[in-house]
């Protein structure tokens, strides 16, 4: 032994003293360990949510309604004056103002009230322009709001549906809602679609949620068993009540029929006064956080659905 320092292999220098009292620096968790919680680690057990391709509100991107190719079945042949109102021209009962004044023609023939039209043969002119059906169908929902019409145009010059949503020819409403009643209302320029969505033969669901005052327990033991009405005796699919305050309750009822103000006039009937009504969900579509005015595409689920229930081929 010389007593020389120890000498680093291969580089000839000294190795440099160890420092004393100064605590190494900690290494980076290996992977799949657990690391100690501060008041700003991430939990290890906790697993990040992850992002879906896509997901997320796209606010650069402006929303549009559901378009989809216009069906075979909805192109069969079809009074002269539904045809234009499909076509976007205008509505039915001005359609029959433009045929007496003969104003259309059907294949260089003036058309006459009565007439029907094959949309994929016949060439129809109004003032000498062509019509034509669009080759598409669009579907949309709207949160109607209570003190808005469900109508085109509104003599007393009311706010209508058509006021909050896309100017697109042809539109038209699935199941109408009354002046004060808000919620779901299904919007297409497909009205055969429109049509068979509302016949009471499809059992169409639409589920109601009110805000009532009076004896609900003894109205909803009436409602399960059959409240009759002046045209005929309506049964529900489903009741159910919630207790909201003091006399107050949210009555929710499930139909599958669209008559003239049917769930006020059940409530009537029930001994329950309404303080407010809404239509929560039709057939498929739901309502969602869609906010009251607003409206939105459909979704493919959805519209899957409505073909289904309404025997729409898509």
């Amino acid at each position: 032994m010389t007593g020389r320092p120890p000498r680093r292999a291969g580089t000839g220098q000294k190795a440099p003293p160890k420092p004393r009292g100064v605590k190494p620096p900690e290494r980076p968790a290996a992977k799949g360990t657990r690391t100690p919680l501060g008041p700003e680690a991430r939990d290890p057990r906790k697993r990040s949510p992850r992002k879906k391709p896509g997901s997320g509100p796209r606010p650069d991107v402006p929303l549009a309604p559901t378009v989809v190719k216009t069906p075979k079945d909805a192109r069969e042949s079809m009074r002269l004056q539904r045809f234009l109102a499909r076509a976007g021209v205008t509505s039915r009962r001005q359609a029959e103002t433009l045929i007496t004044n003969g104003q259309v023609t059907v294949n260089g023939t003036v058309a006459t009230l009565g007439s029907s039209v094959d949309p994929l043969r016949d060439v129809v002119l109004v003032d000498g322009q062509r019509v034509k059906m669009a080759d598409t169908v669009t579907w949309l929902v709207l949160n109607k709001p209570a003190g808005v019409v469900t109508t085109r145009t509104d003599p007393q010059g009311r706010d209508t549906v058509f006021d909050l949503v896309p100017n697109v020819a042809g539109l038209t409403y699935v199941g109408r809602l009354d002046y004060m009643t808000d919620g779901v209302l299904v919007m297409t320029t497909d009205g055969r679609a429109a049509h068979l969505l509302t016949h009471p033969s499809r059992e169409v669901s639409r589920t109601y949620e009110a805000v009532v005052q009076g004896a609900a327990m003894q109205a909803l033991d009436q409602l399960q068993k059959g409240v009759e009405l002046d045209d005929s005796t309506v049964y529900v699919d489903a009741a159910h009540v919630d207790k909201l305050g003091r006399s107050k309750w949210l009555l929710s009822l499930t139909l599958h029929e669209g008559r003239n103000r049917e769930v006020r006039r059940l409530c009537e009937a029930v001994g329950l006064s309404v303080d407010k009504l809404t239509r929560v969900k039709f057939g498929p579509v739901g309502l969602g956080d869609l906010p009251s005015g607003q409206w939105r595409p459909l979704t493919p689920v959805e519209l899957r659905g409505l073909a289904i229930r309404g025997g729409v081929s898509q």
